[in-house]
């Protein structure tokens, strides 16, 4: 099913379906978007765009609310949707529920600062800064926050007064579709949300659209790329891009073990290692034994198992089988050119999907890549010094989230002067970032337009307005 013009109605395009990792069956199916699906949905938002800016901001903020009221009377469902689609557990789904239902209230907050124009005297004028909607804008979402971060999008881009045309990830349908349905429960304007399932094809068909003033993509730095060259000519166009990263943590010389290890847990393995802001690489200085055989240890203490599981696992399955073959391709890689296991990530015989957590020392590996491994792998780096640890930090062409772990003040200020993130923690896991900051990063990170509390700058254009008084002479 896909919606145009607030009504359901099947594609037109190829058939396609979502399945459940852990038990492989399927839990969505239907046809993707085909180029006259997208052609249609487009000029029904472009129709509905002007109306709905037009509307008084407060009924735009008053339909956000409603509805994050109804993802909050619906948690339950909701959650069970996404660990059918991605394979979370239940406990980690209700937590991006919540975070989805929170996320009204910060994007509401995060446009009064721009609510108020702001003016500035000028001699025999007046000038102030106005922000207007950009008008059709598109929302590709990606399938390891199904429900948070398309919303984290789509909720700054609707209250600015654009129209979304919304395609979520091709692995998780079925959460995008419950999403749309609470959008028009809630009462959101035919034509001012519409949703597009499909793949590559259907991408390629939205890129294609004259009304696209937008498009704020999730992903794979592969993907951004490919997005930045299709649009390279469309200057009217404003690209938004968040490409993940090879985050790095620095521990140096914490007094607190038992805590440290707990924050390199939450860092490297929650989610089972699919947040782009997971630690893939852990550096550590000096004497790291004690800390090391404390990680293991804790790392092979970790549930591993399926959403169904009582009590509930702390890594559930990956996103697709698939996946598990690129975390066990990657470690056996790394060991052929001299990395050591100490923990070894194996798969699990209750599904496919399934792997165990796995570290790897790659301090003596002669070929290290610079990937992003979306799972639950992590690489150690010894080092001698903090100085060093900065340098091992910087040595990726990424730059989302950053973190270190130390007692001294002074330490972490030298590492935030010169570490290269967007996202920068001290004495906390790399996975906690606030939705009242901005969430993005630099380098093949992104493209400098962070989302999070500033989503809300990408979805607005800055207009400079001057006038003068006319002369009494001129009013009479």
């Amino acid at each position: 099913m896909l919606y145009i013009n607030g009504q359901w109605r099947e594609a037109t395009g190829e058939p396609f379906a979502s399945t459940n990792p852990a038990t492989e069956q399927t839990v969505w199916q239907g046809n993707a978007a085909s180029s006259d699906d997208v052609k249609t949905a487009f000029q029904s938002a472009a129709a509905a765009q002007p109306a709905w800016q037009a509307k008084p901001e407060q009924d735009r903020a008053a339909l956000l609310r409603r509805f994050a009221e109804l993802v909050q009377a619906n948690k339950e469902e909701l959650a069970k949707a996404i660990s059918d689609e991605v394979g979370k557990p239940l406990w980690d789904a209700l937590t991006e529920v919540g975070a989805t239902a929170a996320k009204a209230n910060v994007t509401i907050d995060a446009y009064d600062r721009r609510r108020d124009r702001e003016e500035v005297s000028l001699p025999g004028r007046t000038g102030r800064t106005a922000y207007r909607p950009l008008g059709v804008v598109s929302v590709f979402g990606p399938f390891n926050f199904p429900l948070h971060i398309a919303n984290g999008q789509i909720m700054p881009a609707l209250l600015a007064g654009n129209a979304v045309v919304f395609k979520p990830s091709e692995l998780t349908p079925h959460v995008a579709q419950r999403t749309v349905e609470l959008w028009e429960e809630a009462g959101l304007p035919p034509g001012v949300l519409n949703f597009l399932p499909g793949g590559v094809s259907t991408g390629q068909a939205i890129l294609q659209q004259p009304e696209l003033r937008g498009l704020f993509f999730t992903g794979s730095r592969s993907t951004g790329i490919k997005l930045r060259h299709a649009l390279a000519e469309q200057l009217e166009v404003l690209l938004a891009l968040e490409l993940g990263g090879n985050n790095p943590l620095v521990v140096h010389q914490p007094q607190d073990i038992p805590k440290a290890v707990e924050t390199i847990i939450q860092s490297a393995y929650l989610t089972s290692g699919q947040r782009c802001t997971c630690v893939r690489r852990l550096i550590v200085t000096g004497d790291s034994q004690e800390l090391l055989e404390s990680l293991v240890a804790s790392a092979a203490q970790l549930s591993v198992g399926l959403p169904s599981d009582i009590p509930e696992p702390f890594l559930g399955p990956l996103v697709h089988a698939t996946a598990v073959n690129r975390v066990r391709d990657e470690q056996r890689r790394l060991v052929k050119f001299g990395a050591v296991t100490l923990l070894e990530a194996k798969r699990q015989s209750s599904s496919r999907a399934l792997v165990s957590p796995g570290i790897v020392d790659v301090t003596n590996c002669s070929q290290r890549t610079d990937d992003e491994i979306f799972g639950p792998l992590l690489q150690v780096i010894r080092v001698s010094d903090l100085a060093a640890a900065i340098q091992e930090a910087n040595a990726t062409q990424f730059g989302l989230a950053a973190g270190i772990l130390c007692d001294r003040r002074e330490d972490f200020e030298r590492f935030r002067c010169q570490v290269n993130a967007g996202l920068i923690n001290w004495n906390l896991p790399t996975t906690g970032a606030s939705g009242r900051l901005p969430f993005g990063g630099i380098g093949q990170s992104g493209n400098y337009r962070p989302a999070g509390y500033h989503a809300i700058d990408f979805c607005q254009s800055a207009i400079a307005e001057l006038e003068a008084a006319p002369h009494a002479e001129d009013q009479a």
